[in-house]
């Protein structure tokens, strides 16, 4: 199914009946990544899940957007369904988008993190070389690389260089992925109200744990659970233990 919301055709998926559950995939992922969380569930709550735009079968952004611009849109998203009492799932950057969600509405009834983004990363002196090293590589490959324009030589020297995310966005993907990686939301934890279950991959290099144990510190009603020999996708590494922990969360939502 799709909806528009301000000209950008947003592809969805809603199944089920009862409690509204709203499942927000991750950077580079789609629907097809939260799929498993979504047949725990089906039968028993109404289930949500959207291409957020830039992914899967949704439109791209006009211009590069930030977390914020990501939380509008799946407001609006929220308000033309009419979900309300929404049981809220958020992985990685699906995280950032819930954060903000469920600090700043009251429609949000329970919580799932799941190995969030919204931390800035701390950063170790190699991390600094690492970066440096890479601007200098940059210098010298605009100086020495000949016959295309500054625009394409800049393109193919991250098609070569640059991150795997990187590498796999393009234009306005590529300017947004560096705008939401800087957002910061720690300020907001506080703000958040409702119930917050904390899913983390104890081998999580993406969002490691200790981003998990700053989220439960700073979320007021909060528990992490850290799955063992896991990693970002800890919801898949660790599927039957995700699915009894989640079921203990929700048995009193399902229908």
């Amino acid at each position: 199914m799709q909806i528009n919301i301000d000209g950008i055709n947003i592809n969805y998926i809603d199944e089920g009946q009862g409690t509204a559950v709203l499942l927000l995939h991750g950077w580079g992922a789609d629907i097809q990544t939260m799929m498993p969380i979504a047949n725990i569930l089906k039968d028993k709550c109404r289930v949500v899940a959207l291409d957020l735009p830039g992914f899967g079968e949704s439109d791209k952004p006009e211009k590069p957007w930030n977390s914020y611009d990501y939380a509008n849109c799946v407001n609006k998203f929220i308000e033309l369904k009419k979900l309300d009492n929404i049981i809220l799932f958020g992985h990685s950057h699906g995280g950032r988008i819930s954060i903000i969600l469920s600090s700043m509405h009251d429609y949000v009834k329970k919580l799932v993190l799941i190995d969030s983004a919204g931390i800035i990363p701390k950063r170790k002196l190699n991390y600094y070389i690492k970066v440096y090293s890479f601007k200098l590589l940059k210098s010298f490959y605009l100086l020495f690389v000949k016959g295309d324009s500054k625009e394409q030589k800049i393109e193919k020297f991250y098609k070569k260089y640059g991150s795997t995310d990187y590498k796999a966005s393009d234009g306005i993907m590529r300017q947004t992925m560096v705008k939401v990686i800087h957002d910061n939301l720690v300020a907001l934890l506080p703000d958040i109200k409702a119930p917050a279950l904390l899913i983390w991959g104890e081998n999580d290099e993406d969002t490691p744990v200790y981003m998990g144990k700053i989220m439960e510190e700073k979320i007021k009603d909060s528990g992490l659970i850290v799955f063992k020999d896991a990693g970002h996708y800890s919801y898949i590494d660790n599927y039957e233990q995700f699915k009894a922990v989640i079921n203990v969360f929700l048995k009193d939502d399902f229908n």
